[in-house]
């Protein structure tokens, strides 16, 4: 991988692309039209994660026409699309592709109506709640735009469309299957994800972490069932898991530094049969976050310990201590290397001004695309938030202290073109400068 000191990049970037961007926003303006009928069209067509085989034939077919060379079935629905134009550095820009099963509400004409079988066979409704039809309409208006202006950049461009975001899938199998290997090495990552929190027209970024370390842990409270009515005679798996749960947010509140982000929240508990019995099990699922690494595996092992600990007092026997199992399913903290995020700043604020860009708070929410910045090599990368609220919606919201549809609601509806538009010219923009003649 080459490498391009950030100083220099600085240096070049202020001499670069920002006496075209008023050309640029006029190109991706005539634009507009053809990318709301391609957003149109991925909002009504949504597919499950691992599933997004049309999603990703549609979006392999579009970049091909463009003159890119698109390569199929990295991680079965993931899509790689390259675009040689000259020596320069390696930027990789990336959309995710699947939806959610959640069932639209947002009364738009272009709601989607799909209806689809899960992994496990139920038949659920199909909506791309969290704005991964955007972002693959962002990405594609980018595509379009750096064809047109080659003339004003060298490099690689590296477009990726990554199936399986929401199940912590994607980016994962997408390495494991020799992302970085079969294909440039990046030199730079950069994604967008839409905000349901931040008016259209707007970029908003964080320096440092930005996202969590996400883990899912079930956990299986073992006890000896019996009769209500003879309570001396068991062991209370019910009791045990309610004590568990209370000691468990002291870890937190006790044991993690107040200068340190965590959250351990038990989403589900199930246990017992029936009101006068004392079951044998209780079954707990937990959701885990945290910013630092160091953090992440004091947590994990907190939560063991404790309910080990809150079983042997109990009385159990070593042999029925609780089953603590972290899912596979981890998702590392998003982490935007400081130096290199404002860079990107600098690049968008030349595109759609300055007051546009705005600092944002961190959040506990999990994004995979953590996972390209993390490998051996240490790519210099970055999320940004997209804003997706219509502005007068926006503002009415904030002046009257109402909420608005979060993502993953039925209702999340971004405002299609401000939102388009930003995201095209913000991206373009600033992969022009990252890969300035």
């Amino acid at each position: 991988m080459k490498t391009y000191p950030l100083i220099f990049l600085y240096l070049v970037t202020t001499l670069s692309f920002s006496s075209n961007a008023a050309e640029l926003k006029q190109s991706v303006a005539d634009d507009i039209p053809a990318l709301e009928k391609i957003y149109h069209h991925l909002h009504q067509t949504p597919e499950l994660s691992k599933f997004e085989f049309n999603t990703a034939n549609f979006l392999a077919k579009k970049l091909e026409h463009y003159g890119f060379d698109v390569t199929e079935g990295i991680a079965k629905t993931g899509v790689v699309a390259i675009l040689k134009n000259g020596d320069g550095p390696t930027v990789m820009l990336r959309a995710d592709t699947d939806a959610l099963p959640v069932l639209e509400k947002t009364g738009l004409a272009y709601a989607s109506t799909v209806t689809t079988v899960n992994g496990a066979g139920k038949s659920v409704p199909v909506m791309h709640a969290c704005g991964h039809d955007m972002h693959m309409t962002v990405l594609l208006g980018t595509a379009k735009q750096m064809v047109k202006y080659k003339d004003h950049w060298q490099g690689t461009l590296m477009l990726i469309a990554q199936p399986g975001e929401e199940i912590g899938y994607g980016a994962k199998q997408m390495l494991a299957e020799g992302l970085f290997k079969k294909f440039p090495l990046p030199d730079y990552n950069v994604a967008m994800h839409v905000s349901a929190d931040l008016a259209a027209g707007k970029v908003g970024y964080v320096k440092g972490y930005a996202m969590a370390n996400v883990d899912s842990v079930d956990m299986l409270i073992k006890g000896i069932g019996g009769h209500g009515a003879y309570p001396h005679n068991t062991k209370d798996p019910v009791v045990m898991a309610a004590e568990i749960i209370l000691k468990l947010q002291t870890i937190v509140s006790r044991e993690i530094s107040p200068l340190e982000s965590a959250v351990i929240t038990v989403g589900s508990i199930h246990g017992g049969t029936k009101h006068n019995i004392i079951g044998n099990e209780v079954k707990l699922q937990l959701t885990v976050r945290s910013y630092s690494d160091k953090a992440r595996d004091f947590l994990l092992q907190r939560i063991k310990q404790i309910s080990h600990g809150v079983a042997k007092t109990a009385g159990m026997p070593d042999k029925l201590l609780p089953e603590v199992v972290v899912k596979q399913e981890y998702t590392p903290a998003v982490y935007n290397q400081p130096e290199f995020t404002q860079q990107v700043v600098d690049n968008i604020s030349q595109a759609i001004g300055k007051a546009n860009v705005v600092v944002v708070d961190p959040v506990m929410a999990g994004e995979d695309f953590s996972r390209y910045g993390r490998t051996k090599d240490k790519i210099p990368s970055t999320l940004l938030w997209l804003g997706a609220v219509n502005p007068q919606q926006y503002k009415f919201a904030k002046e009257n202290n109402q909420g608005l549809p979060s993502l993953h609601s039925e209702k999340f509806a971004p405002d299609a073109r401000l939102t388009i538009l930003t995201g095209v010219n913000s991206m373009t923009a600033n992969a022009i400068n990252l890969m300035q003649k």
